[in-house]
């Protein structure tokens, strides 16, 4: 046992709205049962499952789980804001890469409430009470939802330190649903125009209702194995995690005024670049990338914090065309948060799956063209947590 983790099998279902979800029970047990389907493996062979999920009461990965049998392995339940799907994704690779075992199933899945996302309870102090007591010294607060005043703010303040235009940031939405018109698995799959995004209602800073990501209902798994394992039981071994890294908050998140530092910039800059360094790669070597777009700021801000693009250079990175088909790298080929939808628990693991399909040249008409045998992925949650993963294919 031991060495690189393979990724054997990846399943999601269709992302919905929550007026048309199923049970996040159901939900979870279907992708799971696609992962393993993918894996052409049997539940039996699991040994530990990892389940994230961020509303829901304690043990609901055991009944996801248990729906596709009862045999006994251990069950672990994560819970890391938007990161949650990736952070069990970091837990089941480092389960296979340290040896303890040799097949592990990580599922995530959300069954969400309409409107914005609130704290769940008001009777004890918030794990944002830092994050608040720096933005209150560098904005005014309004209703606008919490997580848009955030993201909202930092998309302000990058703009008034580069002089981006509302334009540049409407273009990420137009990019977004270009792309998830192919994804069948995408909430929101018709075009937009700027001016539509634009038009939209505004929201808090340079995002209109158009730039925000969606309350979405979904699931997605991934099947990891050890190499041996993969070779024992004939199971497809072409995708392997080569570098992951994961960070939380660092004193600079809160030493000073500054939006994007609060929303994540630092920690994502860091696991990135602790990938790089692990990895021997580089930004430039990239084609593919699956990146948080819970709205279009931090997409715009993600570009430069993943080093796709230079510092203050995002907005050229855009008018250039460099984040589609096309251009240097696709980013979110899928259609991303904002028009795939956004299952907190379920999101890291959407991201797996898109890049796996898209090595394996398994993505349809999202393909990615020039055969991409690097893919790279990027989820962060905010209070925070930070997980950046490097996918290769190597045969």
């Amino acid at each position: 046992m031991g060495g690189r983790a393979v990724v054997a099998g990846v399943g999601m279902i269709p992302f919905t709205t929550p007026s048309r979800t199923e049970t996040y029970d159901v939900m979870g047990t279907k992708a799971a049962r696609a992962a393993l389907a993918d894996a052409g493996l049997a539940y039996e062979k699991i040994q530990q499952a990892y389940a994230g999920y961020v509303y829901g009461d304690s043990t609901c990965g055991q009944a996801v789980v248990y729906g596709l049998g009862q045999t006994g392995i251990p069950v672990v339940n994560v819970n890391n804001n938007c990161s949650t799907g990736s952070s069990a994704l970091f837990l089941a690779r480092q389960a296979v890469e340290s040896g303890v075992v040799d097949a592990v199933l990580a599922v995530g899945f959300e069954q969400m409430q309409r409107g914005a996302l609130a704290m769940a309870y008001t009777d004890r102090p918030t794990p944002f009470d830092r994050f608040n007591a720096v933005m209150d010294q560098i904005q005014e607060r309004d209703d606008a939802p919490f997580a848009a005043q955030m993201f909202g703010g930092a998309g302000r303040q990058y703009a008034e330190r580069y002089g981006t235009s509302p334009e540049t940031f409407a273009k990420i939405s137009v990019k977004s649903r270009r792309h998830a018109a192919n994804n069948p698995y995408a909430v929101f799959r018709d075009p937009v125009t700027v001016e539509e995004v634009l038009a939209s209602p505004h929201i808090y800073g340079p995002l209109t209702r158009l730039q925000c990501c969606p309350p979405t209902c979904g699931a997605a798994a991934a099947v990891l194995v050890s190499e041996e394992f993969a070779k024992a039981n004939g199971i497809d071994a072409s995708v392997v995690i080569r570098a992951q890294a994961m960070t939380t908050d660092f004193p600079s998140t809160f030493a000073e005024p500054d939006m994007t530092k609060i929303v994540g910039y630092d920690m994502a800059k860091a696991a990135a670049e602790s990938v790089y360094e692990a990895s021997g790669v580089a930004p430039t070597d990239l084609r593919v990338v699956e990146l948080h777009d819970c709205f279009t700021a931090n997409e715009l801000l993600t570009y430069e914090a993943l080093g796709l693009t230079p510092e203050g250079t995002a907005e050229k990175f855009v008018q250039d065309g460099d984040n589609t088909y096309g251009g240097r790298v696709v980013t979110n080929p899928s259609g991303g948060l904002l028009s795939k939808g956004h299952p907190l628990g379920a999101t890291g693991l959407a991201q797996c799956a898109e890049l796996v399909w898209q090595l394996r040249g398994q993505a349809e008409a999202r393909q990615v063209a020039g055969e991409p045998t690097l893919a790279l992925q990027h989820n962060i949650g905010l209070g925070g947590a930070a997980v950046v993963t490097l996918y290769e294919k190597v045969n």
